[in-house]
């Protein structure tokens, strides 16, 4: 394991400390301009990840969900969704994930995901497998949507539409499950998932996912296909087992609403 992963790993469990110790039944939380809840949870884990790596990689940059140190010159950044989960860990059900990848001129070479309630950690760096606690992973030889398990998230405003695209999924008797993006990718890896389909445009639940799903034999791209450099906005995600993938992105296509289809900016 490279040092930057022993390091990831470590923050990891410090976040995880901090979520664990924040977590209640209720649990007061604000509102942001996108209507999702913001908790005292995710800003501390961000205020942890903001001054562990200004202290220990000062010539890095940070792309986090609730507030950056970005600068375009940068050759690494550290990409981190603190809180991936917020809505149901702000309703007091312990399901979430801590996210963090370090992002090589806009490659994806370290991806760390860490449930700190069933203590699972997800990692996987560029050209050395993915584990779970230790273990090897690997995605799975699902070949059809029929029984296969996705995450297929979809929200008032978002990028882009895939609420039929879930439909047709479950018409084919595919099974859909959400929670937090950057678990059910990690989960996509470890082979209990087929896919998921993610409609947004920022990398924070997705650039982990990338090296995890990738290292564990699967294939990740945007919705139209194509790679993405993950210290950037994105045109949405697609991560799978590999076997499915390039039928999970023509029933896209296929379902998204016309102005979709050629993309955003």
């Amino acid at each position: 394991m490279s040092h930057y992963a022993r390091y990831a790993v470590r923050l990891a469990k410090q976040a995880g400390d901090i979520i664990k110790k924040d977590f209640t039944t209720v649990m007061e939380k604000s509102w942001k301009a996108d209507g999702t809840p913001l908790t005292k949870t995710d800003l501390s884990v961000n205020r942890l990840v903001l001054d562990s790596v200004r202290t220990t990689f000062p010539d890095h940059s940070i792309l986090s969900e609730e507030g950056n140190d970005f600068r375009e010159a940068s050759e690494f950044v550290w990409v981190c969704d603190p809180l991936d989960g917020t809505i149901p860990f702000s309703h007091g059900i312990p399901v979430c994930a801590f996210s963090l990848a370090l992002v090589h001129n806009g490659e994806s070479i370290l991806g760390v995901v860490y449930d700190p309630f069933m203590d699972r950690m997800f990692v996987a760096e560029k050209g050395k497998g993915a584990f779970l606690n230790g273990k090897k992973i690997s995605v799975s030889s699902q070949r059809t949507f029929k029984h296969a398990l996705f995450s297929v998230v979809h929200w008032n405003g978002a990028p882009f539409d895939f609420s039929r695209t879930a439909t047709v999924l479950k018409n084919e008797g595919a099974r859909i499950s959400n929670v937090s993006i950057s678990y059910m990718g990690a989960l996509v890896a470890a082979g209990a998932f087929a896919g998921t389909i993610f409609p947004g445009d920022q990398p924070n639940d997705t650039a982990a996912v990338k090296v995890l799903v990738e290292e564990a034999g699967g294939k990740v791209t945007d919705i139209f296909g194509d790679e993405r450099h993950y210290d950037r906005p994105i045109k949405g995600h697609v991560a799978s087992n590999g076997v499915l993938h390039s039928k999970l992105l023509a029933l896209i296509i296929e379902t998204l609403p016309e102005h979709q289809k050629g993309g955003t900016t």
